[in-house]
């Protein structure tokens, strides 16, 4: 089989995923509710006034105030206080938006900060995530960043404080996250690199996918199953049911990223799962696919049709197609289905080798677009 291999590129996203007609809200991470509302409680400890507004500092310096929900104090002679801080995730589509950051704060007869984790808050069961195994699913720079905010208040070279950080009902908000296939359990992750939410920022995706390689591979695992969604993913599933779950990655667009993660924590096998708009972008040497920045080449998929024995009429059908599923609907009517698909999923295989640099090994498989089914891969499931 000889084709011109395709230039590799992964582009990268515009800040915003949409042109809209007016500016997108930015919004605050987890972290950085918490780091308020921790600075509030702390206040409330030392002056006995519950404040209604505090500022913090953002790990890139600036300084941004934060309403306080609520806080109270203990009655006496507990010593003791609680504050909490909604968070406001802006534009962005968050399922942390409205979340109850609440911090209690006690003090503690040892100088320095304890900082732990309360309902709500995920606690760390495996490696990989570069925090404590047994400790709370508090990130390093909203650590760094609630440390810096209670020492504006107290001197923690003299004074010892307790923080537990918790959120109502962010054992339920967690379902809808990654956290229980990276082994945070029992509540979400306090999150943020630099404090502020972009409003479709695809960086979150990213990095949770670059993640969840890092934590397969500290377990010792070596093949990732690449999918780019919940339908894939149970498929994948399915042809692969002897991996554990930590092995299967939603990448969503960022299947460079994946690949680029897995090469560098040393795996020997990527498998990519997925449906025929994306594989057509694959194979087309596109890496990073989403709709902003690559359309499915049809021209391609034109070529993929004749090298399947397809006959001139039906070439020029795919090659007019509306969309990949167009064309894999054209494929399926004509009897094609297979062997298109199978050319379809060599052609994303060498693309993936090349980018890998040959690194590792990989198998591509194509299923149908409900997910239930094998439609075609490059080998490893032959027909």
């Amino acid at each position: 089989m000889t084709y011109a291999e395709p230039p590799l590129r992964e582009p990268d996203l515009p800040r915003t995923a949409k042109v809209r007609p007016r500016a997108l809200r930015t919004g605050w991470t987890t972290g950085a509710c918490a780091t308020a509302a921790a600075k509030a409680a702390v206040t409330a400890l030392v002056t006995g006034v519950p404040p209604r507004e505090v500022e913090i500092g953002l790990p890139a310096g600036r300084r941004v105030s934060f309403p306080v929900d609520r806080c109270e104090l203990a009655p006496p002679p507990a010593a003791r206080a609680e504050a909490v801080v909604v968070k406001d995730a802006g534009d962005d589509p968050d399922v942390t938006h409205g979340a109850h950051l609440t911090a209690t704060v006690e003090w503690r007869d040892e100088p320095g900060l304890d900082l732990a984790g309360g309902p709500g808050v995920g606690t760390v069961t495996k490696p990989g995530l570069g925090l404590p195994v047994g400790g709370p699913a508090i990130n390093e720079t909203p650590r760094r960043m609630i440390g810096q905010a209670v020492a504006e208040v107290v001197d923690l070279a003299e004074v010892g404080v307790r923080v537990v950080i918790s959120v109502p009902g962010g054992e339920v908000m967690a379902r809808k996250t990654t956290n229980r296939r990276l082994g945070i359990l029992g509540g979400i992750s306090i999150l943020g690199t630099t404090g502020i939410v972009r409003p479709f920022s695809t960086a979150s995706w990213r990095a949770s996918v670059v993640q969840a390689v890092h934590v397969m591979a500290a377990q010792g695992e070596r093949t990732v199953v690449l999918c780019t969604g919940g339908r894939t993913e149970r498929a994948a599933r399915a042809l692969l049911p002897e991996l554990p779950e930590v092995c299967f990655v939603e990448v969503g667009d960022f299947t460079g990223a994946a690949v680029t993660a897995a090469v560098g924590d040393g795996m020997t096998g990527v498998v990519f799962v997925g449906m025929a708009g994306k594989l057509a972008k694959l194979a087309a040497g596109v890496l990073m696919t989403h709709y902003t920045r690559s359309k499915v080449d049809l021209s391609l998929l034109g070529a993929v049709t004749a090298e399947a024995g397809g006959d001139p009429a039906l070439v020029a059908e795919v090659a007019a197609a509306n969309t990949g599923r167009h064309a894999y609907e054209l494929w399926e009517a004509a009897g094609l289905l297979r062997p298109a698909g199978d050319l379809l999923c060599h052609r994303v295989r060498q693309v993936l080798l090349r980018f890998a640099e040959h690194a590792v090994d990989v198998d591509v498989a194509m299923v149908d677009f409900a997910g239930d089914r094998l439609v075609a891969s490059s080998g490893r499931w032959a027909a």
